[in-house]
């Protein structure tokens, strides 16, 4: 597959179940969505953990590429104490495009269609094309 393609994304379920371990084993880097919010933060300690037993036992070369901030509701004091957060724990790893929370991740799969062709000119879509621009900035670096 490494000489076909240059990034394979494996979408996960965001529990630490028996999927995501494999999808894990099989991983080099590991983009981890975080929703601003409490609980989705202390499961960002558990996924670290998880990480430290498969590089120990399963993959030694998992790494996390970077943290991304989603659900973001600029108007709340919430998340931007959570995204402050994140920076203090994890530096430049967290990345710099932040997916805000918007109604038409709801209504796009309604439709039957991704929120890029649903809304194409929308913040959601702008906000996914910024984050794969720093995907690729940061695999070229």
């Amino acid at each position: 597959v490494e000489d076909d393609y240059d990034f394979v994304f494996i979408d996960t379920p965001p529990s630490l179940g028996l999927l995501t371990i494999n999808a894990l084993t099989a991983a080099n880097k590991v983009i981890v969505p975080v929703q601003c919010e409490y609980l989705s933060m202390r499961g960002l300690i558990q996924l670290q953990n998880t990480l430290a037993m498969i590089r120990e036992n399963l993959n030694p070369d998992v790494e996390i590429e970077g943290i991304l901030p989603t659900l973001v509701d600029t108007r709340t004091l919430h998340a931007k104490e959570a995204i402050e957060l994140l920076e203090e724990n994890f530096g430049d790893r967290v990345f710099a495009s932040r997916i805000r929370k918007t109604i038409r991740f709801a209504e796009a799969p309604v439709k039957g269609m991704s929120v890029l062709k649903y809304d194409p000119d929308g913040l959601a879509a702008h906000a996914y094309r910024q984050l794969a621009k720093e995907v690729l900035s940061n695999a070229n670096r």
